[in-house]
């Protein structure tokens, strides 16, 4: 009897140019996303899903496994046909780890690039799909801005209160078990200087 994998581990804490170098490709970003929001997939069920080669989604499974974001799911598949899984929820970075290494101040724009990609992505499906979502999902949405006056020290402060808020409910809810009702909700959390807001 084969053995359902571990959940994946809360988060990742990246210090090292390379690693985010390999997460900030688009399709292995994209790959690593459905896998924490879906669950252990195939390099072929992830290519159908993304229009890809399985080839290619095999490529860039195997370079993310390279810098320990996902890995095989062992005792499920065969030779030919993997399964892959994520190994953590999400990734974090400080950009003060980064920021002195030789190219971490290019690769933060990308992945930052990326992450505004994602978010834009995120409220397009939402707004496309509402119609299809019953009233108590549309009652349930919500699109917030709040501004705050704080010196950076708070501003960090306030971005860990958030997250450990929604670290909670992710290991209550996690996104890869589905259960009777419910919808993947995702809560984009942004916390951004602006000196003059357009």
């Amino acid at each position: 009897m084969t053995r359902p994998p571990e959940p994946p581990e809360p988060a990742v804490q990246v210090t090292g140019v390379r690693a985010l170098r390999a997460l900030s490709h688009p399709l292995r970003n994209r790959l690593l996303g459905l896998l924490r929001l879906h669950g252990p997939a195939t390099a072929s069920g992830l290519a159908r899903a993304v229009g890809e080669s399985s080839g290619s989604t095999s490529y860039h499974l195997r370079q993310l496994a390279a810098h320990g974001f996902v890995e095989e799911v062992e005792g499920q598949g065969s030779g030919r046909e993997r399964w892959w899984r994520a190994r953590h929820r999400m990734t974090s970075w400080q950009r003060s780890d980064l920021q002195a290494q030789e190219g971490g101040a290019e690769v933060q724009d990308e992945m930052t690039r990326l992450q505004l990609d994602v978010h834009a992505r995120v409220l397009d499906a939402w707004q496309a799909q509402e119609a299809e979502l019953g009233p108590e999902w549309k009652a349930a949405a919500s699109m917030s801005d709040y501004v705050v006056r704080v010196r950076p020290e708070q501003a960090r402060a306030l971005a860990d209160e958030l997250g450990a808020v929604l670290e909670r409910w992710m290991d209550e809810h996690p996104s890869g078990t589905p259960a009777e009702g419910t919808e993947l909700v995702f809560a984009l959390v942004d916390i951004v200087p602006v000196r003059d807001p357009l």
